[in-house]
C-alpha cells in the first residue's frame, strides 16, 4: 500500500521533525496532516506552524526522521507521552 492509500485509511501522517541544533528549547516538531508533501513545503516555506517558522527564520535546517499513521487524536496520545523526544537520530 503507498504511503497516500495508508494515510487516507487511517485518517492522516503523523511526522516528526528533527531539528539540526536546537532553537531555544525546541529540537523536534511533531504534526499531523493529510498531504504530508504539501505539508512539509509550508514548512519549507517557514509558513504552517510557528516553531516552524521561527525555525527557518534562524536558518536552522530540519529533516523529517519518523512517519506513523493515525489521525489527530493519534498525534495529540504521541506528544502526551513524549513521543517526540524518543528520536530516532538524538542520543
Amino acid at each position: 500500500m503507498t504511503c497516500r492509500r495508508q494515510a487516507e485509511a487511517t485518517g492522516g501522517v503523523i511526522y516528526l521533525i528533527c531539528f539540526e541544533r536546537p532553537f531555544s528549547h525546541a529540537r523536534h516538531y511533531m504534526g499531523w496532516t493529510q498531504a504530508l508533501g504539501v505539508r512539509l513545503h509550508l514548512h519549507r516555506a517557514g509558513r504552517g506552524a510557528r516553531l516552524m517558522d521561527a525555525v527557518t527564520q534562524a536558518g536552522i535546517g530540519w529533516e523529517v526522521v519518523a512517519l506513523f499513521y493515525g489521525d489527530r487524536n493519534d498525534e495529540r496520545a504521541m506528544k502526551n507521552h513524549g513521543h517526540a523526544r524518543r528520536c530516532p537520530r538524538c542520543p
